[in-house]
């Protein structure tokens, strides 16, 4: 798995996953709607993949001693990869946010729990849309894309949506007792991501396994 994680990050990731992997960062940027960083962590898979399909990786790679199913595991491990680290690099920035005092957000949710929560179910259906779609023919990766945005797109409007909703300001608050509310929210988040992505490689691998090079 290690071997598969290093050849896709020295290959095929393009430089501009780095960048995005980095934005996590723009928590600490006042009136700006935090769910936009989980589509810079959906934006990265498809520019890392459209690059790969122009460069010819799947050829490359079918001539390495690596079956469909590794090639295709490979590229799921990158992205968990990059999303993780996005998330997990926003921590710091989340804190001195909070050291900061900066204003709520008055466009939509704050990174409070239940928004890493719901990130990760971002994430998790992008990932199972536009792999699951891309992995059915190898090279359709616009169309693929498309398909994952739509459902990406309404889960990002839902998540601002939620610091408007007075039954669910609780979601919005830093208030101890509210962020213990919220973690139950986390833990979803968490239990998502984990099973779809499994969903998501096991079909991708199955799929892909059917095409012809």
């Amino acid at each position: 798995m290690i071997t598969l994680l290093y050849k896709e990050m020295r290959l095929v990731a393009h430089p501009s996953s780095i960048v995005f992997a980095f934005l996590g960062c723009l928590v600490l940027v006042p009136s700006y709607p935090y769910s936009v960083i989980f589509m810079f962590g959906c934006l990265a898979p498809y520019i890392t993949i459209l690059n790969a399909r122009e460069t010819n990786d799947s050829w490359y790679t079918a001539v390495l001693p690596v079956t469909k199913r590794e090639s295709v595991l490979g590229k799921c491990l990158m992205v968990i990869f990059f999303q993780i680290f996005q998330l997990l690099f926003s921590i710091p920035f989340t804190f001195l946010r909070n050291v900061l005092n900066i204003a709520n957000n008055p466009l939509g949710l704050d990174p409070t729990i239940a928004w890493y929560g719901l990130g990760l179910i971002v994430y998790a259906v992008f990932d199972l849309t536009f792999f699951t779609t891309f992995y059915k023919n190898g090279y359709k990766v616009g169309t693929s894309f498309i398909l994952a945005a739509i459902p990406m797109v309404l889960l990002m409007t839902a998540v601002e949506t939620t610091a408007h909703l007075p039954s669910l300001a609780w979601m919005d608050s830093n208030q101890s007792g509210h962020l213990l509310m919220q973690l139950p929210i986390l833990v979803v988040g968490i239990i998502c991501y984990g099973s779809l992505i499994t969903l998501t490689y096991r079909i991708s691998a199955k799929r892909f396994e059917k095409v012809n090079l």
